[in-house]
């Protein structure tokens, strides 16, 4: 890991342990009433959501196979395995590890590393546009107040709300959309003109810092590398259908996890609205991904989003998010430490062989004057 990186995980564990011992004189949590929730939850309905996440990987290799199509024609279930350990390392090791599929494949299919990465590119891109969707159509149903409860923690939301209600309201349900809208409109003109683009960039950032401009200038000439993987509108379909479905299913995932709490009412009646709203939370607090710290972090900040959209109590609200957490995220890795032990794939040594090989790619910044 880099040395910033490491910076940061220490950071966050100073303000988790600091927000441990807040706890322990502020908040009142009955460990007995933690355990009954666990012991009368459902476990066959939390099974049927591990079912649909392990669902989503299947959805993922069809998806990569569609976009590297035009470079390579390869089976889906051939790359199955690269999704799944993929993120059994990001889930072990961090976001560092996040370059392990693309790395992943490329050895597999023995294309070049920048062709994947450029392809890993317009998956997250794919993903955003899709979660931006499904929250922007779930946040119609969501009531007003139930949507600024679980806002009250963002400041500048917040803020909005007391002073032009209707206007936080428009941002909270159309404002993920409405980015989503302009960042297409961005990758249209990428894709249609990727060297006048960056060029644009490059010239004003340079006013900037020439660094910024250098590697923003890259990062658009390799988004417009990585479009070419979507040629028509039959691509883009294709691609688009597959992430909808695909999120529908992690969103059911969340749905029943939330369900199989039974003894909670709040949880166990939870609308399908709602849980958009919750997984946009729980992936919001997943996109800095630290190893082990962040399994913690990430179920602190689930249980705020339950406790503030559901009302769930506390012992609740901690063993849902708990549960999502290994549902959702956890549950892939004894198979992808299985599937990397049948192909002799070292996860830690992927990680940072792949790290290595994606600064490898990255131009060399401009002499200094």
């Amino acid at each position: 890991m880099k040395k910033s990186q490491w910076i940061l995980g220490g950071l966050v564990l100073l303000a988790f342990a600091a927000l441990l011992l807040w706890a322990r004189t502020h908040v009142s949590f009955n460990f007995h009433l933690f355990a009954t929730q666990v012991a009368l939850a459902d476990w066959r309905i939390i099974l049927l959501a591990v079912l649909c996440i392990y669902a989503n990987f299947v959805f993922r290799a069809f998806r990569w196979r569609r976009l590297m199509r035009h470079a390579q024609q390869v089976s889906a279930l051939s790359l199955l395995g690269s999704q799944v350990m993929g993120f059994t390392a990001v889930a072990l090791i961090g976001r560092v590890a996040d370059p392990v599929r693309p790395y992943l494949v490329s050895k597999k299919t023995g294309s070049p590393l920048s062709t994947q990465l450029a392809v890993y590119i317009v998956e997250r891109l794919l993903d955003a546009g899709s979660v931006a969707l499904l929250f922007s159509v779930g946040m119609i149903w969501v009531p007003g107040d139930a949507i600024l409860s679980a806002t009250a923690h963002t400041g500048p939301l917040a803020h909005l709300a007391l002073h032009h209600r209707d206007l936080a309201l428009a941002a909270a349900r159309f404002g993920g959309l409405a980015l989503t809208v302009m960042g297409t409109l961005f990758l249209f003109a990428v894709r249609l003109a990727g060297e006048p683009v960056a060029a644009v960039f490059e010239r004003g950032l340079s006013l900037v810092s020439k660094n910024l401009a250098h590697t923003a200038a890259h990062k658009i000439r390799t988004f417009h590398s990585g479009l070419d993987t979507i040629r028509s509108l039959r691509d883009f379909a294709a691609v688009a259908s597959l992430s909808i479905c695909m999120w529908i299913l992690i969103c059911f995932a969340y749905f029943e996890t939330c369900r199989a709490f039974i003894a909670s009412p709040e949880l166990a009646g939870i609308t399908a609205p709602k849980c958009v709203l919750l997984m946009v939370a729980s992936g919001t607090a997943s996109i800095i991904q630290l190893p082990v710290i962040g399994w913690f972090s990430q179920i602190g900040l689930v249980v705020v989003a339950l406790t503030g959209i559901l009302g769930a109590n506390a012992e609740a609200a901690t063993a849902c998010a708990a549960t999502l957490l290994l549902v959702t995220f956890l549950g892939i890795v004894p198979v992808g430490l299985i599937w990397a032990q049948f192909e002799n794939v070292s996860l830690r040594k992927v990680a940072s062989e792949s790290e290595k090989a994606e600064e490898g790619l990255e131009p060399e910044a401009p002499p200094v004057s």
